[in-house]
C-alpha cells in the first residue's frame, strides 16, 4: 500500500452527474492532469473512478464512497462501502467520523477496528469539530481531516477552517490533513502553517463549471 507522505498535495477528483466530467473516464483524466501538475495523491469517489484513477496512475488514492442520504453520514458509512474502495485500489479509507448517528447503528470503532483487520488500510476521520477528531482517533483513526468543518450546521464559512486546523494539531498524535474550500496558494501556506499534514484540494483545481461561473460573474453587464 502507498502511504500519505507528509507536505503532500491531494487533490479530490469528484464531479456529479450535472458536470461533463463526470465518470471514470473524466476522473482518470483528471488525475492525470493532477499527477502531471504536481499532486502527491488524489482523493477519489466510488468504486468505478477508483479503479479507473489506479489504471493510470501510482499515486496513492484516498478512497470513499458517497451512499445514501447526503443530509447524513454518507461518506463511506459502512464497512461493506469501504472494502469496494480498496478492492478498486484505494490505499486509505475516508469515511465520516461526525457525532451523528451512523446509518447502520453501529459505532464508528467497529467500522475502523473492522477496516483495519480486515481490509488492512489506513482509516481517514472526516470530521467537523474538535469534539469529532478527538473522538474518531480515540475510535482508532489514522489521520483526522477537517473535511466536513461547516458542513453539517449551516452555512458553511468562505474560506479554510485554520482554527480547526491548529485544534487538532495541538490536541491529537495523528497527521492532521486539512480540507475544506482551500482555493489559494495563501489558503495552502496558512493551513500548513496550523499545522497540517495533508492538504487536500478538490473544486478549486477539478471543477471548471464552477470557477467559469465565478469569472464570469464577474463580468460587467452589457
Amino acid at each position: 500500500m502507498r502511504a500519505l507522505a507528509p507536505g503532500t498535495l491531494v487533490v479530490s477528483c469528484q464531479a456529479g452527474p450535472e458536470n461533463p466530467l463526470y465518470g471514470p473516464a473524466g476522473m482518470a483524466l483528471m488525475a492525470q492532469a493532477a499527477a502531471a501538475g504536481g499532486a502527491g495523491a488524489i482523493r477519489a469517489n466510488g468504486p468505478d473512478d477508483i479503479a479507473a484513477i489506479r489504471a493510470v496512475t501510482d499515486l496513492p488514492i484516498i478512497g470513499i464512497h458517497k451512499l445514501g442520504d447526503p443530509a447524513g453520514v454518507f461518506i463511506t458509512p459502512t464497512y461493506e462501502a469501504a472494502a469496494g474502495a480498496v478492492a478498486a485500489g484505494a490505499d486509505l479509507v475516508a469515511l465520516d467520523a461526525t457525532l451523528r448517528p451512523r446509518p447502520d447503528g453501529r459505532p464508528l470503532a467497529g467500522q475502523i477496528d473492522r477496516i483495519h483487520a480486515e481490509l488492512g488500510v489506513p482509516v481517514m476521520a472526516d470530521v467537523d469539530t474538535l469534539d469529532a477528531g478527538l473522538a474518531a482517533r480515540d475510535a482508532g483513526a489514522d489521520l483526522v481531516a477537517t473535511t466536513l468543518s461547516g458542513y453539517t450546521n449551516g452555512r458553511p464559512p468562505a474560506g479554510p477552517d485554520v482554527e480547526l486546523v491548529r485544534q487538532l494539531a495541538a490536541k491529537l498524535d495523528c497527521p492532521i490533513v486539512a480540507e475544506g474550500r482551500i482555493r489559494t496558494p495563501a489558503d495552502v501556506r496558512r493551513v500548513c502553517d496550523a499545522g497540517a499534514y495533508a492538504v487536500v484540494v478538490g473544486h478549486a483545481i477539478t471543477n471548471p463549471m464552477d470557477l467559469t461561473a465565478r469569472l464570469a460573474g464577474a463580468m460587467p453587464l452589457p
